[in-house]
């Protein structure tokens, strides 16, 4: 009776600890659950390099929010530019640690860009057209990007017209942005 009782002792001391490891294997194998992406921009992968156009010699490294200002500023830039600034506001204590940058070109709207100045929304970044077209050639240039504390673009966040969309979209870069700055101890 004893010899019985250590036998089963034995085999359940194995499966308590050789169980769990097969069961979550399976469940890997077969992806019986979502992987864990949390982001809610759209991750950019593979990262786009841009160290020469956001990081300034000499300056402290930040996050930025950026957007680059297209030939006619529409409802959806506008929108952009709201965002933007609502969520740096937003970040709160933070807000030391982020910059908004407004990337503009020869060929950005004239008036949206004197609104920039005059109300001081953010950075602008002054750069030729082929610079910015050849930076977001992969990804398109219209939306808003978060870029890390090294100069890389990293989440993209698509502009909207309504009025509405751009409030909730606004919640999700916030969102991102948060937790970016919960984890990285730069900028």
């Amino acid at each position: 009776m004893q010899q019985k009782s250590k036998k089963f002792t034995a085999i359940a001391l194995i499966l308590v600890f050789t169980l769990p490891v097969i069961l979550a294997k399976l469940a890997l194998d077969n992806e019986w659950f979502n992987k864990g992406s949390t982001n809610r921009g759209q991750l950019l992968n593979p990262i786009i390099e841009a160290g020469e156009l956001f990081v300034v010699e000499g300056e402290e490294p930040h996050w930025r929010l950026a957007y680059s200002i297209p030939e006619v500023c529409d409802v959806a830039c506008e929108n952009a530019i709201f965002s933007i600034s609502q969520v740096r506001t937003a970040v709160g204590r933070e807000m030391d640690r982020v910059d908004a940058v407004f990337i503009v070109t020869e060929n950005s709207d004239i008036k949206a860009v004197e609104n920039l100045e005059t109300n001081k929304f953010g950075k602008v970044l002054k750069t030729e057209t082929k610079n910015v077209n050849n930076l977001f050639n992969q990804v398109g240039k219209n939306g808003i990007f978060i870029v890390d504390t090294l100069g890389n673009v990293v989440l993209k966040f698509d502009s909207t017209l309504e009025r509405e969309q751009a409030i909730m979209d606004s919640r999700d870069i916030l969102a991102d942005l948060r937790k970016l700055l919960k984890l990285s101890r730069i900028g």
